[in-house]
């Protein structure tokens, strides 16, 4: 069987809408590939998107780009998943859930046809249910099916922890676990600046996680969705993956006894790389930061129980 590590670089995107597009142009630029396959049920969408960048190419250099279909997803590296439906008026979230699940269907049986040896990721919302869905859909060992998780959130969290410290985010220490939505919550008791505690008080700590949680509602509230920093996010889940570099990063995966916790895909601190998920960091919580993680998976259980799998 072929090895991550003598795999083709080649990275396939399924769904190029705004978040698909904008993740496979933030790859393009970056030359994390050798070979960028755009997949679309609108066809003319995908290639139109191919084309504008191929346009690009003489700009940034030698990536192969077109539009394909699933049988392109043959030797693919990373295959990322942004496609799904939208919630239509009066819909609750369950009809949308299990609409999405037939989608997610759909796609999934068409990956594991062409490919047996790639890594999912999965960017479609919400995203934490669909990974669990495409991981029992697929078959693949739970450590080749990966959400982005919390990874954004985590970024948005220590954006506004550096703005209120007037510090590089970069510099911050912090993350956000859990679900990628409602559920999720801050681990405080281990936020830190060069391994010093922030110390910031517990207004200041309700209103900066109260302005990450909310961050893609304003956002959406504004100009209709998010999407480039979650490119940036995908970007940085698909490298640590290309470039083998064992790098902690807060993606959704299938938790096994963590903390008690089990058979729900969560974000979480782990170490990603060719291999897909190679462990999970098991982070020490303080016992609120506990109910809440629980509090969350169970949220999710729940969820998941009511769709068609």
């Amino acid at each position: 069987m072929t090895t991550p590590s003598s795999r083709s670089r080649r990275v396939v995107v399924i769904g190029t809408g705004d978040v698909g597009a904008t993740t496979a142009y933030t790859l393009l630029l970056r030359q994390r590939m050798t070979e960028l396959v755009l997949i679309d049920v609108n066809k003319e969408l995908a290639l139109g998107q191919a084309l504008d960048m191929n346009h690009g190419l003489p700009f940034v250099g030698g990536v192969k780009v077109w539009a394909g279909d699933y049988s392109d997803c043959k030797d693919a590296a990373v295959i990322i998943i942004a496609a799904g439906a939208a919630q239509r008026p009066g819909e609750t979230r369950i009809d949308l859930l299990n609409r999405n699940a037939g989608i997610f269907d759909q796609i999934i049986g068409n990956i594991v046809k062409y490919n047996d040896n790639g890594i999912i990721l999965v960017a479609t919302n919400p995203v934490d249910i669909l990974s669990y869905v495409s991981y029992k859909k697929s078959g693949w060992p739970a450590h080749r099916v990966i959400g982005s998780g919390t990874l954004l959130d985590s970024a948005r969290f220590r954006y506004l922890i550096g703005k209120h410290k007037h510090l590089d985010p970069r510099s911050i220490h912090a993350h956000i676990i859990g679900e990628h939505g409602d559920s999720e919550l801050p681990v405080w008791s281990m936020a830190n600046v060069a391994g010093a505690a922030l110390n910031l008080p517990e207004s200041d700590q309700e209103q900066i996680f109260d302005n990450t949680k909310n961050a893609a509602y304003e956002i959406i509230n504004a100009k209709g969705s998010t999407y480039y920093a979650i490119a940036l996010a995908l970007d940085r889940i698909v490298t640590a993956i290309l470039q083998n570099e064992s790098s902690v990063l807060n993606v959704s995966t299938l938790l096994d006894n963590y903390h008690g916790i089990s058979d729900v895909y969560l974000g979480l601190p782990c170490v990603v790389d060719s291999t897909g998920v190679r462990e999970h960091l098991e982070i020490p919580m303080n016992d609120k930061e506990l109910e809440l993680l629980n509090a969350s998976a169970n949220k999710l259980k729940s969820e998941i129980s009511k769709v068609n799998l």
